[in-house]
């Protein structure tokens, strides 16, 4: 983040303004989504357009971009992808309950206040895939030259029967 930029802002007060805000956070600066990276390194850009819902709530459209390297499901290598996310939140005290209705995503005050980083980070977390996965199982990392089913070859390229010793095993028996 920018030095001399507040992280902490009245969203109040920035909702009557219909102020627009713009930061940028290292990812490794956002510890709950250090664990989807395969690598602490990269950027998320966000946009913050505050305004005064029609409830008179204060909300915010929010916007994210970030390539992070995450770990691929299939191969456990990281990879970099393209990721964006919007959501429109409207903020709300922590005693405020929200509307079950309502078409907002719910974001939790205190005094007012919202921190920038954490709405950026939520909403960075939002966009990452549920299993993320490199683009084709077959540039897929380091993912194995050979279909379902085929049997493996060991490092010296002899052929590996995985279950031979359960076999020899249920012979025994």
């Amino acid at each position: 983040m920018a030095a001399g930029l507040p992280d902490l802002v009245d969203s109040v007060r920035l909702a009557d303004e219909a102020a627009v805000l713009e930061r940028v956070y290292d990812l490794g600066e956002l510890p709950r989504l250090r664990e989807s990276l395969a690598e602490p390194r990269g950027i998320v850009r966000a946009t913050f357009a505050f305004a005064t819902l029609a409830d008179g709530h204060a909300g915010a459209e929010v916007w994210v971009q970030a390539s992070p390297v995450l770990v691929c499901q299939r191969c456990i290598q990281g990879f970099e992808v393209a990721l964006t996310g919007s959501s429109q939140v409207e903020f709300a005290s922590g005693d405020a309950a929200g509307s079950a209705e309502s078409e907002r995503e719910f974001f939790r005050v205190e005094n007012g206040l919202v921190s920038l980083r954490e709405l950026a980070e939520e909403e960075l977390l939002l966009a990452i895939p549920f299993a993320p996965a490199c683009s084709t199982p077959l540039t897929c990392g380091k993912a194995p030259d050979h279909t379902i089913g085929d049997e493996a070859r060991d490092a010296a390229g002899d052929m590996r029967r995985p279950f031979s010793a359960l076999q020899n095993l249920l012979k025994k028996t």
